[in-house]
């Protein structure tokens, strides 16, 4: 009987389940979407029991493509920085507050006056979220008996049991230096009996139990693994994942991470941590700009034929920093800073072209800044993500880079999930494994001629980002 493995992605935007074998085919795949609630002051929000729901139809899915007696284990990828709240029975008191949701702005104010300069007091981050909960919303806190990660609930909901994993543990507060929760969290009223038990990526939780089975059409006796978070996952799948290899994640935000023999260290709190499996670091950040700009600039157009106007006018010579939302937090922490664009595009297909360049200069900016905090970038990175199969915005992000993009054959959170799963049915390492399953489908050269034109406007747009106040340094 074949080996099967299976990847779960909740994603911003919906779920996505993969099915791979051990040498990286792809089998089946399966995706629904997820309705996100956004309400004022900043609050982004998702019900978990979305969640759940749709992972089971994907599951079921999947099961008239694969026989699921094959699939040997399965491991789950989420958003950074999303918090469940349950009762004692675990069921949700209310609807996931998102990775992005930024309503706690006062709190995190308070706390950081609190704690001094620590991490995890971004406003999106966990701690300002439970310090809000408690004021806005005290009789749900009353009623929280345990604080999960999106990706938990879903394992939770397998096996019964309760477990995270290093990389989505991070932002709630956890340290994976000393392995242990900040006393941060102490500060906001939040004991470590309240939150899951903290295990490396790839580690078995447990078998999928006979309800849940039931559910979603798995094999009752499936094992289940922690995973990691969606942009660590899409970078396994991408196949950056040795020290000095780097990848550029661009979905609905973009997400930039290596790995290093040593954490890389940032005062200002841009760039973070995760640790990985095999004992090295995986440096890197998440900014709030990305795929998301086209969406909502450009409604339903149809944004291959979009790509192939733009293709006409890029290098535009206009300046776009095409923020959605207010707030930036990788590069550079600007919690007041918003989009704009530099000069009069002749058409909505310029208009288009320079929001693919834009985000292009927001990943050079990362880049440089990983470079100048000590980490070594090479000329070539890893791509992934919904962004990456756009083939014109792969080559003016690679002619903007100045460097090579590989994109492999299968990109996705749920890939890089499928994979770590594997990693617990072989018992090779992720680093073995991955070399084993991932292919490389496109490799995109940076054009010389285009280099002089994109290094002039990225100055323009650095000097627009310093004017704002928004980059300091």
């Amino acid at each position: 009987m074949k080996s099967l493995v299976a990847g779960v992605d909740l994603g911003t935007e919906g779920v996505r389940v993969c099915v791979l074998d051990l040498q990286g085919t792809l089998y089946a795949e399966a995706a629904e979407p997820i309705v996100t609630h956004e309400t004022v002051a900043g609050g982004v929000e998702q019900d978990p029991e979305d969640w759940w729901a749709a992972v089971g139809r994907c599951l079921r899915t999947v099961g008239t493509r694969v026989d699921v007696r094959q699939i040997r284990a399965l491991a789950v990828a989420s958003t950074s920085g999303t918090v469940v709240v349950l009762d004692a029975r675990g069921r949700p008191l209310r609807r996931a507050l998102m990775y992005n949701d930024a309503r706690a702005m006062p709190e995190a104010q308070e706390l950081l006056a609190a704690v001094g300069g620590s991490a995890f007091v971004r406003p999106t981050d966990p701690p300002p979220k439970f310090l809000w909960l408690q004021r806005h919303e005290p009789d749900v806190w009353t009623r929280t008996h345990r604080i999960v990660h999106a990706a938990d609930f879903v394992t939770g909901r397998l096996t019964g049991r309760w477990a995270t994993d290093w990389t989505h543990a991070l932002k709630t507060g956890y340290d994976p230096a000393c392995q242990a929760w900040s006393p941060v969290l102490s500060a906001v009223g939040v004991e470590s009996d309240r939150l899951p038990v903290v295990l490396p990526p790839g580690t078995p939780i447990g078998p999928v139990h006979a309800r849940a089975a039931e559910a979603t059409g798995l094999r009752s006796g499936t094992l289940v693994v922690t995973g990691m978070t969606d942009g660590c996952a899409a970078q396994v799948a991408a196949g950056a994942v040795a020290p000095g290899e780097w990848c550029s994640v661009l979905g609905t935000t973009l997400v930039v991470r290596g790995v290093t023999e040593e954490p890389i260290g940032d005062p200002q709190g841009r760039v973070y941590c995760h640790r990985h499996p095999e004992g090295f670091w995986l440096p890197g950040g998440a900014s709030n700009t990305g795929g998301e700009c086209l969406r909502k600039a450009f409604g339903h157009a149809d944004l291959q034929a979009m790509d192939e106007k733009a293709w006409a006018y890029s290098p535009t010579g206009l300046v776009a920093y095409p923020l959605v939302r207010r707030g930036e937090r990788f590069p550079f922490i600007a919690p007041q800073a918003q989009g704009f664009l530099l000069g009069t595009p002749r058409s909505e297909f310029e208009r288009y072209a320079a929001y693919l360049e834009g985000v292009a200069y927001v990943e050079r900016l990362a880049y440089d800044l990983l470079t100048r905090l000590g980490a070594t970038v090479g000329d070539v990175v890893h791509t992934a993500g919904g962004g990456s199969r756009s083939e014109v915005w792969l080559q003016i992000r690679g002619d903007v880079l100045g460097r090579v993009l590989v994109r492999p054959r299968h990109t996705g959170a749920a890939v890089g999930a499928a994979i770590l799963a594997a990693t617990a049915v072989v018992g090779d390492g992720l680093i073995a494994r991955t070399r084993s399953m991932v292919r490389t489908d496109r490799t995109v050269v940076p054009r010389r001629h285009t280099q002089d034109l994109y290094a002039e406007a990225y100055g323009r747009f650095l000097e627009a980002l310093r004017t704002r106040g928004y980059l300091t340094d």
